[in-house]
């Protein structure tokens, strides 16, 4: 973002900024949960194959609520 910021502004700012003003709009970091290193991969294959597929309901379970 921050050479996003300074390509289409031509402003240079820290990282830190950036990411405290972010945080303070309401922002938060998302990042992905990484496998677990005992994971086997082809096991993992096989179990997704022979899981029950669940079918899609016709209304969200959750919704997000302001």
């Amino acid at each position: 973002m921050v050479a996003w910021l300074h390509e289409a502004f031509g402003v240079s700012v820290y990282e830190n900024t950036v990411s405290g003003a972010l945080k303070d709009m309401g922002f938060i970091k998302l990042s992905a949960r990484r496998a677990h290193h005992g994971q086997i991969e082809h096991a993992l294959e096989a179990f997704k194959k022979t899981s029950p597929q669940i079918s899609k309901l016709s209304e969200p379970v959750w919704t997000l609520s302001h």
